[in-house]
């Protein structure tokens, strides 16, 4: 049977030691900063623990003046999670990294956090993330030393600590739960007995060490498994053995610790009902439902109190969210790939800014509170680039894995860290900007109850796009819409480059971006595109609405159907489809226009079957001006693209009828795609 085996005094020191802390006295030191360089004394720190007093950074009494404007959420209690994911840090300040507070000296980022109203801090725990050479897996090396040495300075601020046991030596999420390398081989009876251990002494070293622990998850985002184990009475029993020692570690230190699990993807309500009903049914010791959201993932905020009010209302049980985060901006600052690229349009109603940042944790912070839930916790707002983005940085990632992975983790986890290892992919979802100094949306949280005003200021400008068609003139607008950073919105007058508009090349196309100034100097752009523009309304078949299409047939039974099947369609997934197995096909498939600008116009459409007799026949039609043009084209054999065209259509009135026409044998069959319509002329 697996025992966890404790820390060595040693280990446990080094760790302590690299991160400006040493047991008993807890003072800072190296690029942590000392007193003398915080604008806010450090309060006393005890002997014993490093605890401070929970008052030493008190929430505001009212709105407060701030760069960031803030709505308050009305009703929010003080003693709400304002929580924050920073199991990173440690790595990060080995590679070099330096944090800085709001007046931009060097500070305890745990300082900086709880100043900025952050109350709860969550940290990871993975079992072994050691190669057989000690090398680190990366994603900052999470084992229980380090979780130990974070979870002290968070203490030290006064902050309770949320721990994250993974249950695994590296990630754990709805795609991988890998059992940890020294549970490899066991039986779940021995395998929960393990994890028993594993929890238990892992707390008690936690604890002992005077971490503020208030909740444990036991598992992260185990939708759809744990520690290995995929089936779900299984799981239970493990969650049994988490549970029960967190119990235990509670008992001996004489705390209250919640125990959580932690559940993601809200998307799938259906899932998780069945999941949480066997919790339910199998009377699983636990207090608080956990729920990953990040609204670019897993649908919007009423989606999100949807599901907690539901798992309140159905299982009487506490919730909070337990991870969330948002963009700030789009650039990379590592050079190593962002997970999401922090374009405007990643969430809607969200930019990719530092008040765009800001709104979306306010209202999930607003969503949370006003469904009943206990808070939140942002994932890894200090996770922060380690070098320059035009730099090289795989050696400090590699040595003292500040990377998401290192390569060292390809033997645990070849397929997906094995080939992608690297930078940090979170450093534009961040709190703090590349080189370690807070942004004002940090402030959020402490801006929650009273909010926050600020001069006004343009936030963002929706992409302003302009299509125009090859011999026109793009028609670019004399006002843009503007969002300010209270969320308001208005037109602004804009004036455009007039050399950059005369650059655009409207005789061969092609695309072209034109700078324009707004009033009070504010720059913006259009994306100017000039092609032939398709008049053919869902011309390739994958909108889900059909209506502007008018299929007509004879015989009692309509042959056709719009297939989802991507090997049969000339472009996207979908394409309109024929076949019968009882009689011939006659049938036909239109669409009509009434306000086309006269001139001369271009049909095409492509089209491919088989098994068609001789006499079959079929023909793509144009109906202008009382008289019909055809071009008759003929089916061969599958993925044989048929390209009819019909060329010199003169629309005078704006009205068109465009379509194609199938006289076909039984058990013939084919698919219609990529219908287009453009103007070629005057």
């Amino acid at each position: 049977m697996h025992h966890f085996t404790r820390l060595s005094h040693k280990r446990l020191l080094a760790l302590c030691l690299s991160a400006g802390l040493i047991m008993g006295s807890l003072s800072g030191c190296g690029s942590q900063g000392s007193a003398a360089t915080d604008t806010i004394a450090e309060p006393a720190v005890s002997a014993t623990v490093g605890t401070t007093d929970n008052t030493a950074f008190p929430l505001p009494e009212g709105p407060e003046e701030s760069t960031i404007f803030v709505e308050p959420v009305d009703g929010i209690s003080d003693d709400f999670y304002r929580g924050m994911d920073a199991s990173a840090v440690l790595a990060l300040e080995n590679s070099g990294v330096k944090y800085y507070n709001f007046d931009g000296k060097e500070q305890d980022v745990f300082m900086t956090l709880a100043q900025a109203g952050v109350n709860y801090i969550r940290l990871r725990v993975w079992n072994d993330p050691y190669d057989e050479n000690g090398n680190g897996y990366g994603g900052g090396n999470n084992d229980v030393a380090t979780a130990i040495a974070l979870g002290q300075r968070a203490t030290k601020y006064g902050m309770k600590v949320c721990i994250d046991f993974h249950y695994s030596d590296f990630w754990a999420d709805p795609k991988k739960q890998f059992v940890p390398k020294a549970w490899e081989g066991m039986e779940i009876e021995e395998k929960s007995d393990a994890l028993y251990n594993f929890t238990l002494e892992s707390l008690t070293q936690l604890l002992d060490a005077g971490v503020d622990v208030g909740m444990v998850q036991i598992g992260n985002e185990i939708n759809n498994g744990m520690s290995g184990e995929t089936d779900v009475a299984n799981v239970r029993k493990l969650l049994t053995a988490g549970s029960k020692a967190v119990r235990e570690a509670a008992v001996n230190s004489g705390k209250e610790i919640l125990v959580a699990v932690h559940y993601t993807n809200i998307d799938d309500m259906k899932k998780l009902d069945t999941l949480l009903t066997g919790l339910q049914v199998k009377e699983i010791d636990y207090d608080i439902v956990g729920l990953s959201f990040y609204p670019y993932w897993h649908g919007t905020m009423d989606d999100l109190k949807n599901a907690i009010i539901h798992i309140r209302d159905t299982y009487g049980k506490k919730v909070y969210v337990a991870e969330n985060a948002y963009c700030y901006t789009a650039e990379d600052g590592d050079g190593s790939a962002n997970s999401v690229e922090g374009t405007d349009d990643l969430a809607e109603g969200y930019s990719a800014s530092v008040q765009g940042q800001a709104n979306e944790v306010r209202d999930v912070c607003a969503a949370a509170s006003e469904s009943g839930a206990e808070g939140i916790f942002y994932w890894e707002g200090t996770w922060i680039p380690v070098g320059p983005a035009d730099a090289d940085n795989s050696a400090l990632w590699e040595k003292y894995g500040s990377g998401w992975a290192s390569s060292y983790a390809s033997g645990y986890d070849p397929k997906d860290a094995g080939q992608y290892y690297g930078g940090c992919s979170w450093d534009n979802q961040a709190m703090f900007d590349f080189t370690g100094h807070p942004l004002a949306s940090l402030k959020v949280f402490k801006y929650l109850k009273y909010g926050a005003t600020a001069p006004l200021a343009v936030d963002s400008i929706p992409a302003v796009t302009v299509a125009c068609n090859i011999g026109t003139d793009p028609e670019l607008p004399d006002t843009v819409s503007v969002i300010y950073n209270d969320r308001s919105e208005a037109q602004v007058p804009v004036t455009w480059n007039t050399d950059d508009v005369t650059a655009v090349d409207t005789e061969n196309g092609g695309n072209f971006t034109v700078s324009g100034t707004l009033e009070d100097g504010t720059e913006v752009t259009a994306a100017v595109t000039v092609d032939r523009i398709n008049y053919v309304q869902n011309p390739s078949f994958e909108d889900s609405d059909t209506s502007m299409w008018t299929v007509n047939y004879s015989g009692e039974t309509d042959p056709t159907d719009y297939q989802v099947k991507a090997a049969d369609a000339h472009s996207g997934e979908v394409a309109f489809h024929f076949w019968s197995g009882s009689a011939d096909m006659d049938f036909s498939i239109e669409q009509s226009f009434t306000d086309l600008e006269p001139g001369t116009y271009e049909l095409s459409a492509f089209s491919q079957g088989g098994d068609l007799s001789d006499d079959a026949s079929m023909e793509l039609y144009a109906l202008v001006d009382g008289r019909e043009l055809t071009a008759p084209f003929k089916l061969t054999t599958y993925a044989d693209w048929q390209n009819p065209a019909i060329p010199e259509i003169k629309v005078t009135d704006g009205s068109l009828t465009i379509g194609v026409r199938y006289k076909c044998n039984v058990n013939s069959w084919g698919t219609l795609d990529d219908v287009t319509l453009n103007r070629v002329g005057e």
